[in-house]
């Protein structure tokens, strides 16, 4: 049987520099975990089609499909602030584009399908957690409304991994607007490849800013996508862990879930990653970084947004300043839904503060700090042992909520459309985990399942929604490559 996908190939059209064309390595003994239905369907494709014998085997990179042209592509990148001129995909291959049913082009692209020119030391493999922490993750920050990348499939490849020990490997089928980056531009740019740097602001702006004037309207565009993203980030307590610039995407998603996780306790200098040592991704520090970040792909694009080099880097600097102002406006936007404000008033940035400082001096857990406002005051004092200071703070709350001309039952569904109940806790992610490597994927089902809907009460799963216990509590997250 032929395996026939309506995938297109516009990155593949762009010059050989910006890839290599090759074929994904084929596995032992595919095997799925998942399918996402829903997404599947979005992209013009039966679910069973991608559940069928040949489906698995196009998921784990044993069959390439009519239409496919496999290809990695090539970037660079700051990492932690160093600078690598060459990175690129080194374990993942992109299979092509295909439509979504919202008209636009999607990537699809495998990850952990084998060594390609860019792996160097690396095997181009994946092992089985990072690929169900990354379904976990990607599929939880989309049902959170937060821009990301998606899940389309996970499956094993009957085949081991060695990383600290030998591990199951696994391969995952990531969707994506794209997978261009701040390190795509940077890599071109490093080069002096002002030709192939043109190219891709084309391909980028056709992609991604139809309506874009050249070089600087894309980097507006950019920097307008990522105060929002980042923004979203803060709201939902969400850590990247590692913010480097090929991690930072064009199109204004969340990509790479590896030392990733959502907080627990609030406290803005939080760090799980293990690779950050300095706290340089720690959650507060999110906003800064992106606008270094911005700053970085602002200098790639000099020689395409003019000619002059000092109109370019006059007009680059203001579009990159004029990030504070985005941020400040999303970050508000933001939290005022969290706190059932929608109109706008000068202290609302106070207020917003000092619900933080409340949770901050007391350790409180984030998630649930916010989702008990809507239940009301008397129920949301309960998260505090002395609930004098959060008593001081509500009576400013009130105030604040009687110029909203809302009712409560009104204000109590905004909340808990702005307030998560469930998101995906460090511990119950390593729970699905451990369970997964010995082949029980009950919990990861079940999992993936809840969140699909993390504002919803689900009173059967209020287990899911408790933080860790001590014994429980995960300390330090991992990049998976």
């Amino acid at each position: 049987m032929t395996l026939a996908i309506p995938f297109s190939a516009h990155y593949a059209a762009l010059p050989d520099r910006f890839h290599a064309k090759l074929d994904p390595t084929p596995v032992a003994e595919p095997r799925l975990i998942r399918v996402n239905q829903r997404l599947a369907r979005e992209l013009g494709i039966d679910p069973t089609t991608l559940e069928s014998p040949d489906g698995v085997a196009m998921l784990a990179g044993n069959l390439v499909p009519e239409g496919a042209t496999p290809l990695a592509q090539a970037y660079a990148g700051h990492q932690f602030g160093g600078w690598n001129p060459q990175l690129g995909d080194g374990r993942a291959i992109l299979l092509g584009e295909l439509c979504h049913t919202d008209g636009r082009l999607r990537d699809v692209q495998l990850k952990g399908s084998g060594r390609t020119p860019f792996s160097r030391m690396g095997d181009g493999r994946a092992w089985l957690g990072p690929v169900m922490r990354e379904y976990i993750l990607s599929e939880a920050m989309h049902a959170l409304g937060v821009p990301t990348t998606r899940a389309l499939a996970a499956v094993t490849t009957g085949e081991k991994v060695l990383r600290e020990a030998p591990f199951p490997g696994a391969v995952f089928t990531r969707v994506a607007a794209s997978h261009l980056r701040v390190g795509t531009f940077q890599y071109f740019a490093a080069r002096n490849d002002i030709d192939a740097l043109a190219a891709l602001v084309q391909f980028a702006i056709a992609r991604h800013d139809p309506e874009a004037d050249g070089a600087l309207g894309l980097l507006k565009g950019v920097i307008a996508r990522q105060a929002d993203l980042i923004a979203r980030w803060m709201g939902m307590g969400f850590i990247h862990g590692v913010m480097n610039t090929d991690n930072m995407t064009i199109s204004g998603e969340t990509i790479d879930y590896g030392p990733c996780a959502f907080m627990e306790a609030y406290d803005p200098n939080t760090v799980y990653s293990s690779i950050d040592q300095y706290g340089r991704y720690a959650y507060a520090n999110q906003p800064e970084i992106a606008v270094w970040n911005l700053a970085q792909l602002a200098t790639a694009l000099l020689p395409v947004i003019d000619p002059d080099q000092d109109t370019a880097i006059e007009v680059a600097t203001e579009a990159v300043q004029g990030f504070a102002e985005l941020y400040e406006a999303a970050w508000l936007r933001t939290f005022r839904a969290k706190l059932g404000l929608t109109s706008e008033e000068k202290g609302d940035g106070t207020l917003i503060m000092g619900y933080l400082k409340l949770m901050a001096d007391a350790g409180t857990d984030y998630t649930l700090a916010f989702r008990a406002l809507g239940e009301g005051p008397d129920v949301a004092r309960q998260m505090w042992a002395d609930p004098a200071p959060f008593d001081a703070w509500a009576s400013d709350w009130a105030t604040r909520l009687k110029t909203e001309g809302t009712t409560p039952t009104d204000r109590s569904s905004a909340l808990k459309a702005a307030n998560p109940a469930f998101i995906p806790r460090n511990h119950r992610v390593e729970e699905a985990i451990q369970h997964g490597l010995s082949g029980d994927y009950a919990p990861f089902h079940r999992l993936v399942s809840v969140l699909e809907r993390p504002f919803e009460d689900q009173p059967d799963h209020e287990d899911l929604m408790a933080p860790a216990q001590a014994h429980e509590a995960v300390r330090q997250t991992f990049c998976g490559t």
